[in-house]
């Protein structure tokens, strides 16, 4: 199975949340779009600890089985063929959110995230692990 981690389940992995651990540990391959990563950062420069969350996200993104996946011109295409989508049902997400989804839908994964946002993309698979 190929996952794509949200900002929250990668959050929740350094929470000790054994749920994503295991369906990280389970995947066969673990997609962290830049999106995510764009989100992690800016969070981290909010909090005191940058240093240390910064190496465990390198680490992490070391892992076997994990990648960083840019946002490539199908993605970008995709983006836009969802937010035309939620537009038109007159169901908006966070713009963010909508890069997170449009990544996971080009690779073909299924996206490991709390937010029921993400619900209102048409032919997203969204894992909800217990928080």
């Amino acid at each position: 199975m190929k996952i794509c981690l949200d900002t929250n389940a990668y959050s929740a992995i350094g929470k000790g949340n054994a749920a994503v651990t295991a369906l990280v540990e389970e995947a066969d391959e673990v997609i962290v779009p830049a999106t995510v990563l764009g989100e992690l950062v800016f969070g981290f420069l909010k909090g005191t600890r940058f240093a240390k969350n910064e190496a465990a996200l390198n680490r992490f993104l070391a892992e076997d089985g994990i990648s960083l996946q840019p946002a490539t011109r199908d993605i970008a295409e995709r983006y836009g063929y969802v937010k035309a989508a939620l537009k038109a049902k007159g169901t908006p997400i966070p713009e963010n959110d909508i890069w997170i989804a449009a990544t996971a839908l080009e690779t073909g994964s299924r996206l490991v995230s709390f937010d029921t946002d993400f619900d209102h993309v048409g032919g997203l698979v969204r894992l909800a692990p217990q928080a």
